[in-house]
């Protein structure tokens, strides 16, 4: 039997599926890759996919093959080496037992994913394999991969399916969300007109923004009763720090949502680095669609 076992883990690397879609009314978020076209995209370089594999951070992955696999990889600009010998990153990899792979840093992205032929053993609950760190559950023991851990695998993967195109640069594409309403066309019309940029502060569950032109500085506090949100959703805390909401989100929350990334360009923004200078652009339902 096949399997891997990791030697060294940065900070968040996880195993991942598509999602655990449903569950939010039970108040778990569907979870699944930070960047979907990225994961689809590490599953495409193979003919056969598992539909579960691992998410990884900037910090990078390194474990030893066990027995035969076929990887494939993606997402972001990851250094990638079989032992220690540079290969193409994205790409594919042959492995055979005792095999050294080591996946290091690289000059942009936040996540890359490493996909195989064969299905990762581990246990679905409710209906996935995806973790969701901030509850501890699905994956490897709910938890993030660390040294020592051992990966099983079993049956073949599901012919592979060919990735969607990537979206390009400029702003971030939002729809105007629930509660935009609530804040006044000044402010509406400086957000759709600003600048922000990363912090520092960022994870699976969401993404806090740099305001430097202060856009929400004057903006009055808003307390609302807790409702449902989505993956995407920018809301603007107590202190008016905005902050987008990520794939392990809180099932409700109880600050107003000025506006929603929509999907088609929330990989990218998962993409973006501390640091970086994003602006949005409010789009039609429409466009989005």
């Amino acid at each position: 039997m096949s399997a891997l076992t990791i030697t060294r883990a940065g900070p968040l690397a996880t195993l991942q599926d598509a999602g655990r879609f449903g569950m939010l009314a039970h108040g778990i978020s569907a979870s699944g890759p930070m960047d979907r076209g990225a994961f689809a995209a590490a599953g495409a370089q193979l003919e056969r996919a598992g539909a579960t594999g691992i998410e990884i951070t900037a910090a990078g992955l390194a474990f030893r093959a066990e027995g035969p696999l076929h990887l494939g990889c993606a997402g972001g600009t990851f250094g990638l080496s079989v032992n220690g010998k540079a290969r193409d990153w994205p790409g594919r990899l042959a492995l055979e037992a005792g095999d050294v792979v080591e996946v290091t840093p690289g000059p942009a992205g936040n996540y890359g994913y490493l996909r195989f032929d064969r299905e990762i053993e581990v246990p679905p609950l409710l209906g996935s394999r995806a973790t969701n760190l901030t509850v501890g559950l699905g994956g490897f023991k709910g938890r993030a991969l660390r040294a020592g851990d051992r990966i099983a695998f079993g049956g073949e993967g599901a012919a592979a399916v060919a990735a969607n195109a990537v979206a390009g640069e400029g702003p971030i594409r939002v729809l105007w969300g629930l509660h935009a309403e609530l804040f006044d066309a000044p402010v509406r019309a400086a957000f759709a007109g600003g600048r922000f940029a990363i912090s520092p502060s960022l994870d699976r569950m969401g993404v806090r923004l740099a305001d430097p032109d202060g856009v929400f500085r004057a903006q009055r506090r808003l307390s609302l009763v807790s409702d449902a949100i989505v993956p995407g959703d920018i809301q603007i805390l107590g202190d008016g720090t905005p902050i987008v909401l990520m794939r392990d989100h809180q099932p409700t929350g109880g600050y107003p949502r000025i506006a929603t990334v929509v999907s088609a360009d929330l990989d990218r923004f998962a993409q973006l680095r501390p640091g970086a200078e994003i602006r949005f652009r409010p789009v039609t339902l429409e466009h989005a669609r």
